[in-house]
């Protein structure tokens, strides 16, 4: 190192702090990167890598950004989850001995981005802190430095249950000790795109002691203040705008794993991942960016006390009913802007003059929204009261902003004139100089009666007062100041020259200067009312989310739904709200779905493309919509309420863990059946087809009596099983039912329509037909199932015949390879056995139902037997 020019030595020290970020080492107007930061940065970012002499024996590799568009680029950084550690100068290099002295001034990660850009208005950006405690203890907390939420909780149990958790959060960083489980992180990795971090240090820092006035389990203050730690360690700035702790039980709420979501596409959907075609799509009629982002977390965390629950429901019902004050709340909504991200960007420094015009908008409209919500027929006291119209901020604002502000606070333009006197005295100046120069030149001449005297300006001098010398003696004594000699005149300056010539020539510096410092003494002013923007910002956003519900209910027709006691499912025309959407709504075929303590299991069959996924996905939705506050798509709906939802749905490889369908099918099977309860309900699809028919059958029997005998569960289970139908008489809370079906002229309608009973038909053939396969192999499948059907009419005919002969006769029954018993008798148990084994070769499994072959393998074993 010692080699290296004194900059780069500067610049290896700092990176030898930051080795898991790139540096943005400034140098002049350009951040710039070396060594292995330099060569992997010109890759991510398409720029040029260039180099320059270090002082070694090799050129050090280098690329550099203009700092003006570093944001461009450090958000691409993040995005593909690096960090960045912006290194400035933090002195003057006029003053400067040597090296300027450099510093990290903020580490940006994934779960700390302040910036506008590289935030998402609808999500909120989550950082995790995992601590592990003992066997399967662990403390979590989260928060989003944008808005300054802060969440904590224990989880005790299966560490799946973590794995869930951070994945429900949608956390982009997640930060540790050193000595984390290391198959926990890597399971984390598997299931999401996440950035990890490590922090030791986890006492609470003391500025930090109130936010934490509510927590009193030791692991929890632990968990918090490594989060804290971590955030104070890389921001190192004001983080007054984190609010109090809240501490959240997993068992408030109704849980619902990370298969479950994936599979019912609450947030995403399955194929393209994005949120166009999942529930929050479909629901999301908020106005406002903190709106959108209360609308997913209640999403996410449906509720299970009921009286929360019918509060949201009464509130949305008068809103549905109060048509005009709604849209007027809508109108108003529309001008608010983020007031939690905007108290964020207050507290943490980056906010400018445009953000405090965007608050001041946003100020404006809560009296007129607090008056409509008044008016409202319902209980809103608590929603009313919440919402602090702030008059002192207001009008602090709208005394000292300009309507359209410079962006950057260090080029002025910002304060209004008569906020403050000395800033209008040198806008005065800038403004009126040349108005001044000519009213004081005409002053002095009228003072000195010398007509020909003028005030004159040169780089060099400044401004003069230049008098011929043949009037030098008219002018008073005491007053003037000689300045410059000429041949012909002399210049002089005068005290109130002086003053005017430093107003009009610093004007311009010292307006910019006293702008910036008037703005930070304003933005301080404004962190005060911190507290009271994140609480007005809550009921705003719970208001906007309220509204959302109540728009989506009219226009798509919804109902409020009913709770009861009895564990009762009833839904009288029923629909899948993304379908419906998605589909002409006429076209849409509503179902109903009864469900009691007599009837916990609807076992479901048809053929594929019928309507049995949806049917089910349909159900489980409504009862969340019910449980976030929303009403459903039925036309009558009575639910009890759900601690648990579990699915399994489709079909879908693991590839990144090495899973298959089949393994990915039956993991998801285990979550439901090992923490499901009598409260939960759970949505099976095609359980067993991800391997042979055998064990298929068995496996989806087997779960389908151990839901109904040990969990008691409210579940469906579809299947094309067909031989699983006879469980109905076996378990008596078992009920069939089949998506009806009709042929015309040879041709399958799917009516999708839900009817009692088992389906006598797949109508695979059909469904391919549908799929417009090639018609000559259309004919030749119809062919080969005419084949196997009349195979199979005439084996069973042969059983039925057989089993008859054994109920008259079981000493002279009918031999299945129609031999005679004097035969066997005479050529012994070899010959028997050659016979059997025979036999068994010349048949085709495949050609066969499961019920085929088990009777022909109870024919075989018997004549073995004798």
């Amino acid at each position: 190192m010692a080699s290296y020019t004194p900059m780069i030595q500067q610049y290896l020290r700092v990176k030898a702090d930051y080795q898991d970020a790139f540096l943005f080492f400034r140098l002049g107007d350009f951040y710039e990167m070396f060594f292995d930061d330099a060569t992997k940065a010109s890759q991510e970012l398409e720029i040029t890598l260039t180099s320059r002499d270090g002082g070694g024996k090799e050129r050090i590799p280098m690329c550099g950004v203009p700092h003006h568009s570093a944001p461009n680029y450090i958000e691409q950084l993040i995005e593909k989850g690096y960090k960045v550690a912006i290194c400035e100068q933090v002195e003057d290099p006029k003053q400067a001995k040597g090296v300027v002295k450099r510093e990290v001034v903020q580490l940006i990660t994934p779960g700390t981005v302040m910036e506008t850009k590289g935030l998402t208005d609808k999500q909120n950006n989550f950082i995790t802190t995992l601590t592990h405690f003992r066997e399967d203890i662990f403390g979590l907390a989260y928060a989003d430095l944008s808005t300054g939420e802060l969440y904590t909780t224990m989880l005790t149990g299966p560490r799946q249950l973590l794995v869930n958790e951070v994945y429900s959060i949608g956390s982009k960083e997640i930060v540790v000790s050193e000595n984390f489980p290391a198959e926990i992180l890597h399971s984390l990795r598997e299931r999401m795109i996440i950035t990890c971090s490590y922090e030791e240090n986890s006492n609470i820092p003391s500025e930090f002691d109130k936010i934490t006035e509510g927590i009193v389990h030791d692991d929890l203050l632990v968990t918090i203040g490594r989060l804290l730690h971590y955030l104070k360690r890389t921001q190192k700035r004001s983080l007054e705008h984190i609010q109090a702790a809240k501490y959240y039980k997993l068992e408030q709420s109704m849980k619902i794993d990370l298969f479950s979501k994936k599979n019912l596409e609450l947030t995403e959907t399955i194929r393209s991942k994005g949120k166009k075609g999942s529930l929050l799509w479909l629901l999301d009629q908020t106005v406002t960016a903190m709106g959108g982002r209360l609308l997913k977390q209640w999403v996410d965390r449906p509720l299970i006390n009921q009286d929360e629950i019918e509060k949201r429901h009464q509130m949305v019902e008068t809103l549905i009913k109060e048509y005009f004050i709604r849209q007027e709340i809508r109108d108003l909504l529309k001008e608010v802007y983020d007031l939690e991200r905007l108290a964020g960007r207050v507290a943490f420094g980056n906010v400018n003059a445009r953000d405090l015009v965007q608050l001041r908008k946003s100020l404006s409209q809560i009296p007129l929204l607090k008056s409509l919500v008044e008016k409202l027929p319902t209980d809103n006291l608590c929603l009313y009261d919440q919402m602090d119209v702030c008059d002192e901020l207001t009008s602090l604002l709208h005394e000292s902003i300009i309507e359209q502000p410079s962006i950057s606070v260090k080029e002025g333009n910002m304060i209004k004139d008569g906020f403050h006197k000395e800033l209008d005295t040198y806008r005065d100046a800038r403004r009126n100089g040349k108005t001044w120069i000519a009213e004081l030149e005409k002053k002095e001449r009228d003072l000195t009666g010398i007509r020909s005297l003028k005030i004159g300006y040169n780089r060099i001098f400044g401004y003069y007062i230049e008098v011929t010398k043949a009037n030098i003696s008219s002018l008073p004594e005491g007053r003037y100041e000689r300045k410059q000699t000429l041949a012909n005149a002399e210049r002089y300056i005068t005290e109130e020259l002086k003053e005017k010539e430093t107003l009009i020539l610093e004007a311009e510096e010292k307006i910019i200067s006293l702008e910036y410092e008037l703005f930070l003494k304003l933005r301080e002013e404004v962190k005060v009312f911190i507290p009271r923007l994140q609480k007005l910002a809550k009921a705003v956003s719970e208001l906007d989310v309220l509204q959302c519900f109540a728009t989506i209910s009219e226009e798509r027709f919804y109902t409020r739904p009913t709770f009861n006691d009895e564990r009762k499912i009833y839904i009288s025309e029923g629909r899948h709200p993304v379908v419906e959407k998605v589909m002409d709504s006429n076209e849409y075929v509503p179902n109903d779905t009864w469900m009691d303590k007599e009837k916990e299991m609807l076992l479901i069959t048809g053929p594929n493309m019928s309507g049995k996924s949806t049917y089910m996905r349909q159900v489980a939705l409504s009862a969340i919509l019910a449980q976030i506050g929303c009403f459903v798509p039925a036309k009558e709906a009575s639910l009890p309420i759900f601690d648990q939802i579990f699915t399994r749905i489709g079909a879908a490889d693991d590839l990144v863990s090495g899973q298959s369908t089949f393994m990915v099918e039956m993991l998801e099977a285990r979550n439901a059946i090992v923490y499901a309860t009598q409260n939960s309900l759970i949505l099976f699809d095609e359980i067993g087809r991800g391997t042979s028919t055998y064990d298929g059958m068995a496996l989806a029997q087997a779960l389908i009596e151990y839901i109904h005998d040990k969990i008691g569960a409210k579940t469906l289970f579809s299947t094309h099983y067909h031989e699983l139908t006879s469980l109905e008489t076996d378990l008596h809370k078992l009920k069939n039912i089949h998506v009806s079906v009709v042929e015309q002229n040879g041709k399958v309608v799917f009516l999708h329509k839900m009817k009692d009973g088992a389906a006598d038909k797949s109508y695979g053939i059909h469904v391919a037909e549908l799929a417009e396969m090639p018609n000559e192999l259309i004919l030749r499948a119809q062919h080969i199932l005419q084949e196997l059907e009349n195979n199979s009419v005439n084996e069973k005919t042969e059983t039925s015949t057989t089993n008859a002969i054994e109920k008259e006769d079981p000493l002279t029954q009918l031999s299945l390879f129609e031999w005679k018993e004097e035969k066997r008798q005479t050529d012994g148990p070899l010959k028997t056995e050659k016979l059997v084994l025979e036999k068994l070769k010349q048949i085709n499994l495949l050609e066969m139902t499961p019920l085929e072959a088990i009777n022909k393998l109870y024919e075989l074993q018997k004549h073995l037997k004798k």
